[in-house]
């Protein structure tokens, strides 16, 4: 049973309407608010589903996976009861991503990586295939942090013509990257015939990444941001955002909260 601060919520979601933009491959708009299915450590919480249903009932439709989180089964599993119970009319009322990751990050890997992600999520497509980092190890482990010993240079053109076949074959609508630098993406664009849609950044008040939101804006290429607030308790951010004396100070003064200031 759903809690009263969540049926609330959810009445007072019931009129808002979350803006979309439309990506160079011009697909299916992505929603401009989407909801994360990082954990960490992952795969540490055993209510995934739930909390993923329950943001659907909430009003969310754009939601983001990866092969390393350990969430692509539950999250299928809740857009599947979310059809069931009526709370989306159809599979193309939500925008789903997922992400390739390092181990898989081989030529030869990219599609069965992606057929694999789409068996755990029980979906003939993704809306969205990312590969998570521009880093490369040898194949079979998934795991952060990466081990030292495992690193293999990145093959570009390789994973790359591969990811376009995940977009050709139909298994993704649209393809692109995840924390990947103005200079890596020059080097992709250049061998590219299908340019990312999307390159998904940490993107917060303390680190705004101007210069690679204004190439990716002079390239078509769509910034998703992630860990808008900081990420503490995980390896890739800290609370400093949520500890940020002058966002306190100018959502006092506005009167708001600090997440709303820094989203």
């Amino acid at each position: 049973m759903r809690s009263g601060l969540a049926e609330t919520i959810q009445r007072s979601m019931a009129n808002i309407t979350v803006p979309n933009t439309r990506l160079n491959t011009n697909s299916k708009a992505i929603p401009l608010l989407g909801f994360g299915t990082a954990e960490y450590p992952f795969g540490s919480s055993d209510n995934v589903r739930e909390c993923l249903l329950d943001a659907i009932r909430l009003g969310y439709r754009h939601f983001d996976s990866a092969a390393l989180y350990q969430s692509e089964q539950p999250l299928g599993e809740a857009v599947a009861e979310a059809l069931e119970l009526g709370l989306v009319n159809s599979r193309e009322e939500l925008f789903i991503t997922t992400k390739l990751w390092c181990s898989d990050a081989h030529g030869d890997r990219v599609v069965p990586a992606l057929q694999t992600s789409l068996k755990n999520l029980g979906l003939e497509y993704v809306d969205l295939y990312l590969v998570h980092w521009p880093v490369c190890v040898k194949a079979g482990e998934y795991e952060l942090p990466v081990k030292k010993e495992d690193l293999l240079p990145f093959d570009y053109e390789g994973v790359w013509k591969a990811m376009e076949e995940c977009q050709q074959l139909g298994l993704a609508k649209s393809i692109g990257v995840s924390n990947f630098s103005c200079k890596k993406l020059e080097k992709l664009l250049s061998i590219s015939e299908i340019p990312p849609a999307v390159n998904q950044v940490e993107v917060n008040p303390l680190w705004q990444q101007q210069k690679l939101r204004q190439f990716c804006n002079e390239k078509g290429i769509h910034i998703t941001a992630y860990s808008p607030l900081g990420a503490k308790g995980t390896l890739w951010g800290s609370d400093r955002v949520m500890e940020s004396e002058v966002l306190q100070e100018i959502a006092k003064a506005i009167g708001k909260t600090l997440a709303q200031v820094g989203i």
